[in-house]
């Protein structure tokens, strides 16, 4: 009886998750993104939702790659953080609510891209366990502080092939799951990825090519 009632939920969550992910996505306006034209980018440390302690730090490590593969100048993370960390900022929330007119002062950068993350880390259900990230993010322009795009990725690890040696055979599958995510540090893994999905360039919704892009102004998505 306890299993037919576990079996049950599971379909429940099943079915919750196949709406979830139905959901019809609204399109961009990329008007005021086209007429800032940004040439440079400062990456924000992401403001961290998550309980995992590391995930700022380990999504923040993977955001420089595809804006430059995109076409933009990314200001150097590290030198963003030491600056900050200068003028008594080390909390990604206060370091958020910094006008961005004070950042462009700062910096010098066209755009600010402002991260959020809502989920960071290994996830346990009864059948499966798998390393989830996922990420909102919203490109600011610094010298109006109007906002050019915005986004959000959802990237996990998980590879269930199926039942096989039926609820025994799950369960344990489950849990050495779970002990290779925690062992090995699979997030870090998946936040590369869900960087990449969120910010690589010339996808349906995604952000524009930058300047330096051979592919600049010749995007699919708008």
């Amino acid at each position: 009886m306890r299993i037919q009632r576990i079996a049950k939920l599971a379909v429940l969550a099943s079915t919750v998750v196949l709406f979830a992910g139905c959901a019809t996505q609204k399109s961009v306006d990329y008007t005021a993104y086209k007429q800032s034209r940004p040439k440079s980018i400062l990456i924000l440390p992401p403001v961290n939702n998550s309980p995992d302690v590391n995930g700022s730090i380990s999504v923040l490590s993977h955001m420089s790659h595809p804006l430059a593969e995109a076409g933009y100048y990314v200001l150097p993370v590290t030198l963003v953080a030491e600056t900050f960390k200068q003028n008594g900022l080390t909390n990604p929330p206060d370091i958020h609510a910094v006008a961005p007119a004070k950042l462009k002062e700062i910096f010098g950068a066209d755009a600010g891209l402002y991260v959020t993350i809502n989920r960071y880390g290994s996830t346990y259900t009864v059948f499966n366990s798998a390393a989830v990230v996922s990420a909102d993010a919203r490109l600011i322009d610094l010298t109006t502080g109007a906002e050019l795009w915005s986004g959000s990725a959802t990237a996990t690890n998980d590879n269930n092939g199926g039942n096989q040696g039926g609820l025994v055979g799950l369960l344990v599958t489950a849990i050495v799951k779970q002990i290779l995510n925690n062992a090995t540090d699979a997030s870090h893994v998946v936040a590369g990825m869900a960087s990449q999905q969120l910010l690589m360039a010339g996808r349906q919704n995604g952000i524009l090519y930058g300047p330096h892009s051979p592919s600049f102004g010749k995007d699919a998505g708008p």
